[in-house]
């Protein structure tokens, strides 16, 4: 009997082999994490050295390159990797990097207009290759894998025949810290013939385990501090063998995987986040909530019966604000990423596809409409009968709010605006992520004052925060973990402190006395809008671990209520920092809550979720 099972076992064992060692060898080389940059043509020199090697080598006979393309996510840079790329004498398949979506003119709308998609899927000597993007798009945030696309990837596998050996390829590790909702990912994979998860983002080879599934992470494009750059070549027979080539010199092999029928078992529960934190607290719950099926990274706005939003596949929708039922869709040409505004029966936003629209907020029909020359990310501002919003196409404009009658535009500006300015007085404030910050007329556009902080970084832009403002004071924050506080009317420093480590979040009392913002480690502080240099009034440890997510934190009736990178939305007393309650809605990306009524609010969420919450303080 013992012979026989382990006769059994070797057959078993053996036509596991047999499957895969069916399909013809080949080999295939991998670039990853390019970074080409106007400012850095190292990088450009780097990757057409990678090219000619690659042609020369007759074993090749394809490239996956994943992601990272760029440093910045700039049309020019995209379109010179193409060049560069469209040079390889065999075919390539390209997924985006972070570096394409979170810092994007476009709003992560080139990349696939320049390349064909953002996404791949392609059969090669019986073996399935299926690439992705994992985000995030605009927010600063963990990876993310937008519903539709897990939707995609699930329909795609669903057909392929459960023998088929696959290899995934993505820009991030599909793994907490990595990507928000790795876990629906390899929930799905892990049902089919998955070899491996293939890609980059650390610039070093590593090998990884995604919830049992094998996870191989590749070297950078980049020579960094060494002579010479380099790039992966993997070779598929019995085993993946995964080769080091630096240029110029004999491919190293580093990892070595036997290729078989893979069955994995069932997920680690014990792996995926926690929502026990809801058990904790029961004066916050949900009153209704959607799933959209689509990612979301616009705030909602309000009125006294309906709630609007723009999604990722370019609609605006209206929902009913007492039980989220879909009242209208408008459809435009792009991703929307610009939060709507009211007024008047009137919603105003802008879309990826270049156009300003303002719609009846009543039945979703087209008012009117300006087109841009470039994608419009910014959200408006709509004070009296004055529309203000900022676009990618280094201009900033003011529309009559009545009829879309182009008021004035200030042009001299480096590059694509994101935020939603504030006004005081005669001026209008906002940054952008050319490194400044700008403050206009608000009667004819004209340049009153822009400021920089000393870096011409563009990563370090004072752009993706929501300024506040208080007596003659504008307060932003920014990625050089800076908090600074400008005069009104000169631009001039009046105060600027490193002591708590925000980023990109901000908020104001109702009264205006006291501002607030999010530190990228646990704590929440509050700063005396009224003095003269950085008074701390209480600072909060409220647990939320390490985030840098742009959700604004919104004060209302004595509340701060904010979202986190990871579906954690926090209650906080705006008068002393205490910790009121928390909720947990998902594990991805909160954007900016609305208020509509003292303890009422609506959220949005990179997962597809609407959400009407209501909360107690006690």
């Amino acid at each position: 009997m013992k012979k026989y099972v382990i006769g059994l076992i070797l057959v078993f064992s053996l036509s596991n082999v047999l499957a895969v060692l069916a399909c013809s060898p080949f080999s295939f080389a991998l670039l990853t994490d390019l970074h080409l940059s106007p400012t850095n043509p190292q990088a450009e020199e780097d990757l057409q050295n990678s090219v000619n090697e690659v042609n020369k080598n007759s074993e090749i006979e394809f490239v996956l390159v994943t992601g990272d393309i760029t440093d910045a996510g700039d049309r020019l840079s995209l379109l010179n990797a193409k060049k560069c790329l469209d040079n390889l004498n065999k075919p390539y398949y390209i997924v985006p990097g972070n570096h394409e979506l979170k810092w994007s003119e476009s709003g992560a709308t080139d990349f696939p207009k320049i390349f064909g998609d953002d996404k791949f899927s392609f059969s090669h000597k019986g073996y399935l290759f299926v690439g992705f993007t994992t985000g995030p798009v605009i927010k600063m945030g963990d990876g993310h894998v937008v519903p539709q696309d897990i939707k995609w990837i699930g329909n795609l596998l669903k057909h392929t025949e459960k023998k088929t050996p696959v290899f995934v390829v993505t820009h991030y590790p599909l793994q907490n810290g990595d990507v928000d909702n790795w876990y629906q990912i390899t929930d799905v994979i892990r049902k089919y013939n998955v070899q491996a998860v293939l890609g980059g983002h650390y610039h070093r080879n590593v090998f990884l385990n995604y919830d049992g599934i094998p996870g191989i992470i590749h070297r950078s494009n980049l020579r960094g501090n060494n002579d010479v750059g380099g790039y992966s070549i993997l070779s598929v027979s019995d085993s993946l063998r995964v080769y080091e080539k630096l240029i110029g010199k004999s491919k190293r092999i580093w990892i070595t995987l036997p290729l078989e029928n893979k069955h994995y078992p069932s997920p680690d529960s014990g792996l995926k986040p926690s929502f026990s934190v809801n058990q904790q607290y029961t004066n916050v719950q949900e009153i209704w909530r959607i799933n959209t099926g689509t990612a979301i990274y616009t705030q909602p706005a309000a009125n006294e019966k309906s709630a609007f939003f723009g999604d990722d596949n370019g609609f605006l929708q209206s929902i009913s604000l007492k039980n989220g039922s879909s009242k209208w869709k408008f459809k435009t040409a792009g991703r929307i990423i610009s939060s709507p505004a009211l007024k008047n029966n009137k919603v105003v936003f802008g879309s990826t596809d270049g156009n300003i629209y303002c719609l009846n907020a009543e039945n979703g029909k087209l008012l009117w409409k300006f087109q841009t020359k470039k994608a419009v990310l910014g959200s408006p501002l709509i004070e009296n009968d004055t529309v203000f919003i900022g676009g990618s196409d280094g201009c900033f404009r003011a529309f009559s709010l009545k009829n879309g009658q182009l008021l004035w535009q200030y042009c001299g500006i480096g590059n694509y605006v994101e935020t939603r300015p504030v006004s005081k007085g005669n001026k209008i404030f906002f940054g952008a992520w050319d490194s400044f910050f700008y403050a206009l007329n608000k009667t004819d556009g004209s340049l009153v004052w822009k400021w920089n902080n000393g870096s011409e970084r563009m990563h370090l832009s004072p752009a993706a925060v929501i300024p506040v403002i208080s007596g003659n004071k504008v307060f932003i924050t920014a990625p050089d973990r800076y908090w600074t506080a400008l005069d009104t009317e000169t631009g001039k420093i009046l105060w600027r402190t490193n002591l708590h480590e925000v980023r990109e979040t901000l908020g104001i009392s109702i009264d205006g006395k006291t501002i607030f913002s999010r530190c990228m480690h646990d704590s929440v502080v509050a700063l005396n809008a009224q003095a003269n240099a950085p008074e701390t009034l209480w600072k909060t440890n409220a647990g939320y671990g390490y985030d840098h997510n742009p959700s604004m934190l919104v004060e209302q009736d004595g509340t701060i209520v904010f979202g986190t990178k990871n579906g954690l939305l926090v209650g906080i007393d705006a008068l002393n920092g205490a910790v009121l309650w928390k909720h947990k809605v998902g594990n991805s990306i909160i954007n900016t809550v609305t208020f509509v009524t003292s303890h009422e609010f609506l959220i949005t969420t990179t997962e597809g979720v609407v959400a009407k919450l209501k909360f107690s303080k006690k």
